[in-house]
């Protein structure tokens, strides 16, 4: 850190305080090497699988390997822009930590139905951690986690100084997991059939899912965010250039599970979460812009 300038004033030598200088965030050189072409590569993923989905292919058998680089390049695209500001030990504990509860949290499901209600996860999710967890479960959450959360920071901006700032992040973050799940239970059932509902039909559901689902889904974000809370905060007072990678990976998810749904006509999902996520956008463009 270069040593702060003095100043003569009426003949008496005044420093800076260290407080009002600002540094440069200091960058990992290798990750910022693999930060662009990862991302690239995660465009590429998701151009691809988004053109399957417009022309209605079924990626049956050994071809859902396409499918698949989508939640791995998007999890490593998202771990490598965290790690942009961030010291590389805390992103990878953040992941360890998520990745492991979603797959607690998702086994119990499986066995139980708590908290999220009985449901089964069918063979097109692919391979099973402990032959109970769908692979891409815990990399879904880490995707939703830590991307959620920069959206809700970008949206929460203007008011970052507030005492209450770190509650109201926390809080969106979860929301906008929930509003995630709207669109994702009908893109999951009836478009890709990674899962079906099981229990009883007089519940009240939304496209198959019952309502405590959603319930469900935010205890679950909470939980997450409370255990890794301590490893996403920045310690360092380092001035940080204005991130809007969250947003983008954000609304490309949002935007290829909409894309399903409105191919099979499924009107409800596809105007929810339109209108959440334009929403959420705006907020977030306008709160960068602060």
């Amino acid at each position: 850190m270069p040593e702060p300038r003095s100043q003569e004033v009426a003949g008496h030598v005044v420093v800076p305080p260290l407080a009002a200088i600002e540094p440069k965030a200091c960058l990992s050189p290798t990750v910022e090497v693999w930060h662009r072409p990862v991302f690239i590569v995660f465009l590429v993923c998701w151009v691809v699988n988004w053109v399957v989905l417009l022309l209605r292919v079924d990626l049956a058998g050994q071809g859902r390997w396409i499918e698949s680089l989508l939640p791995v390049t998007a999890c490593a695209t998202t771990l490598l822009a965290l790690a942009r500001r961030l010291p590389l030990q805390n992103v990878l504990m953040a992941g360890f930590l998520i990745g492991g509860l979603a797959s607690i949290i998702t086994a119990v499901a499986a066995l139980s139905g708590v908290p999220v209600g009985p449901i089964y996860y069918t063979e097109r999710m692919g391979e099973r951690i402990a032959g109970v967890v769908p692979w891409p479960i815990p990399l879904l959450w880490v995707i939703l986690i830590i991307n959620g959360r920069g959206v809700a920071r970008l949206i929460m901006r203007p008011w970052r100084r507030t005492n209450y700032y770190g509650y109201w992040v926390i809080g969106l973050t979860c929301l906008l997991a929930v509003w995630f799940d709207v669109g994702l239970e009908a893109f999951a059932v009836k478009v890709n059939n990674y899962w079906l509902w099981l229990g009883k039909q007089s519940v009240l559901r939304w496209q198959t899912a019952p309502y405590v689902n959603f319930l469900g889904w935010f205890v679950s974000a909470l939980g997450m965010i409370a255990f890794t809370m301590p490893w996403l905060i920045n310690k360092l007072p380092i001035k940080q250039p204005m991130d809007y990678h969250p947003l983008v990976v954000w609304l490309l998810l949002n935007g290829w599970v909409l894309t399903g749904n409105a191919m099979h006509g499924l009107g409800s999902a596809v105007a929810l979460s339109l209108i959440g996520n334009t929403l959420a956008a705006v907020c977030a463009i306008r709160g960068a812009r602060w």
